[in-house]
Order: structure tokens, then C-alpha cells, then sequence
């Protein structure tokens, strides 16, 4: 995993590198703010076109738990890098890529059994709603025979009567 972030740090590097080179050679005199500025700005508008049309799809399906679980994992990401980033700044704590990992996977972790006790729960309630529906139907001859279920049954109605006064 290192090795990994390492070599995005060096890609980043060479984009960096690249930009600073394209800034100079037209002339455009951007600050170092302007070009985070602008790449950053572009950066999140390319995220934000490749994850509109997946969550709008998750969003369709009713696939809510899914787009937050995205959500809150971008977000983990962020913080987690954010403690590791202060710790090394204020020295209150040393500053280790393995925390961020046990913190990510702590997340996933507790994400991944809140989704399946999730995905259990609609399996049930997909199981009673299938039995009930094929559950024969009752005769309606037998039906209108049985005081239990005749809704105009006038024991019923004057116990209700009755409790009304």
C-alpha cells in the first residue's frame, strides 16, 4: 500500500511539474493558488460527472444505503488522513499510515454489518409479504357464513355503541 501511494505521489508530482511547465510557457502568470484553484475546480467537476449518473442510478433502485455508504467512506477518507495530518503537526501522536487503514477498515467494517443486518431485514419482510400472497384465498361462501369475519356483525357494533357512550 505504500509503494501505491507512492507512486501517486509521484504522478501528482509530474502533473504538478507539467502544469507549472504549460503555466510558464504561455505566459499565464497563474499564482500557485489560482492553478489549485483551477484544478481542483476541474478535478471535482470531472468526479462529479462520473458519480451523478452512478448515484442517480443507485437513487432510482432505491439503493439509499449504497450512496451514503459512498458518502460516508469519501468522507472517512478525508478524516482520517486530516487526524494523521494533525497529529504530525501538533505532536500529540505519531503520524502512521496504518492508522488511516485500521481507521477505513473500522468503518467498513461496522458499514458491512449494518448492510447485511440491513439486507437480512428486507429478506424477511420480502419472505412474509411472498407467503402471504400465496396463501390460498379463502372461500367467500365459507366466509359469509362466519360471524368473525362479517363486517357487519351487530354484536360488534354494539360493543362499539356501547364503549362510544
Amino acid at each position: 500500500m505504500k509503494e501505491i501511494l507512492y507512486r501517486i505521489v509521484e504522478w501528482i508530482a509530474r502533473c504538478h511539474n507539467y502544469l507549472l511547465k504549460l503555466n510558464d510557457a504561455y505566459e499565464y502568470n497563474f499564482s500557485d493558488k489560482q492553478l489549485h484553484f483551477l484544478v481542483i475546480g476541474c478535478i471535482g467537476m470531472l468526479i462529479l460527472l462520473v458519480t451523478y449518473p452512478i448515484f442517480r442510478l443507485l437513487a432510482k433502485r432505491k439503493m439509499y444505503l449504497t450512496i451514503t455508504g459512498i458518502y460516508s467512506f469519501t468522507v472517512i477518507i478525508v478524516l482520517t488522513f486530516a487526524i494523521e495530518i494533525g497529529q504530525r503537526l501538533s505532536h500529540t501522536g505519531t503520524m502512521e499510515f496504518a492508522d488511516i487503514m485500521y481507521g477505513v477498515m473500522g468503518f467498513l467494517t461496522i458499514f458491512g454489518a449494518a448492510a447485511i443486518a440491513k439486507g437480512v431485514y428486507l429478506l424477511l419482510k420480502y419472505i412474509i409479504k411472498k407467503t402471504k400472497k400465496s396463501q390460498p384465498a379463502q372461500d367467500i361462501k365459507n366466509t359469509q357464513n362466519d360471524d368473525s369475519f362479517n363486517i357487519y356483525n351487530t354484536q360488534d357494533e354494539d360493543n362499539v355503541n356501547m364503549k362510544n357512550t
